[in-house]
């Protein structure tokens, strides 16, 4: 247990050399002989009862501080007293807020003490709590469309967590490369000590906290949501997680940054193609893994028709189209 704090002194230091000088006198001094300087000093004394005037001829009388002690000591009581009694009433006046705010997160349909079900209006509030709340790491798991507002509302409520010291890993689609705002949080995320990863195969929406707590939607339209609180079905979620982590891709966000304004990842990869780049000279350029970038080839070649990367390069550069 860590020590106490020490108790502050009932007066600084000018006043105590004061009270000192005074004591030296034989306990008594005139108030003329107290220079300017002095004057905060005496009032601290006056103050605190260690110095007292004498009416009958203009002078100051020292106190002898064990009396001071016992007087101070017993206000400290009094006061401490009513700060106990506000402290156990406290509850009781805030019954009302506290009923409000539980009922924020009553479940709306019956639900055991391990899962939770709310809906669409209390999904957003909860996550937030429970993110403010993270104390040691977060796992995210993204495959939806993007929206970059929800993209800015979210490292607003990251960027928090991840000062105090937290850790965040999040796992995207590659479609987060072809979006510049996308990119712009990626690089906004990472650079504040969050990790991001990329995986091109199917895999589940959900969040964990902390590994005690879950969130997992609980309708396809994602308009219920469900908080699992029971410790084996969270651990089998967060341990889902780390296997797709493991097989996802890692992107220098940094060197898609300074196209993202102007461009997507898609249009770099398109341009770099355009220009005659082969498949691992367009990652390499990047900072993509060649996984990532065959998989943007694969969505242009079908975009325009193309067979081979060959045909590929020759349209992008106004060759003509396929016929």
């Amino acid at each position: 247990m860590a020590d106490p704090a020490p108790v502050p002194a009932p007066v600084d230091d000018l006043a105590r050399r004061l009270y000192l000088e005074i004591l030296d006198a034989g306990g008594r001094i005139a108030a003329e002989r107290i220079a300017d300087p002095q004057r905060p000093a005496l009032a601290e004394l006056l103050r605190t009862g260690l110095l007292v005037p004498d009416g009958l001829d203009g002078t100051y009388l020292a106190v002898d501080p064990r009396f001071v002690a016992e007087s101070l000591g017993a206000e400290m009581n009094t006061e401490a007293a009513r700060l106990l009694n506000r402290a156990e009433c406290l509850p009781g006046r805030l019954d009302p807020l506290i009923t409000a705010f539980e009922s924020l997160s009553r479940p709306i349909e019956p639900a055991s003490c391990d899962v939770q079900v709310i809906g669409r209006e209390q999904i957003r509030r909860r996550i937030a709590q429970l993110a403010a709340d993270c104390r040691e790491e977060a796992l995210t798991a993204q495959p939806g469309e993007l929206v970059p507002s929800v993209l800015a509302a979210s490292l607003l409520q990251e960027l928090p967590v991840l000062r105090r010291g937290c850790r965040i890993r999040s796992l995207y689609r590659p479609v987060l490369l072809a979006e510049p705002a996308a990119i712009r949080y990626a690089a906004a995320f990472t650079e504040a000590g969050g990790e991001i990863r990329l995986l091109d195969e199917p895999f589940q929406r959900a969040m964990v906290f902390d590994r005690r707590t879950a969130v997992v939607p609980a309708a396809e339209d994602y308009s219920r949501a469900a908080l699992i609180l029971d410790p084996a079905t969270v651990a089998t979620i967060a341990a889902g997680f780390e296997r797709d982590w493991a097989r996802a891709e890692r992107v220098r966000w940094d060197l898609l940054l300074d196209a993202a304004a102007t461009r997507s990842a898609a249009d770099q990869i398109a341009r770099l193609l355009a220009q005659g780049l082969t498949q691992r000279a367009v990652a390499t350029r990047l900072g993509l893994s060649e996984r990532t970038v065959a998989g943007h080839i694969s969505r242009l070649r079908e975009q325009h028709g193309a067979d081979t990367l060959f045909q590929l390069g020759w349209l992008m550069r106004g060759g003509g189209s396929r016929g």
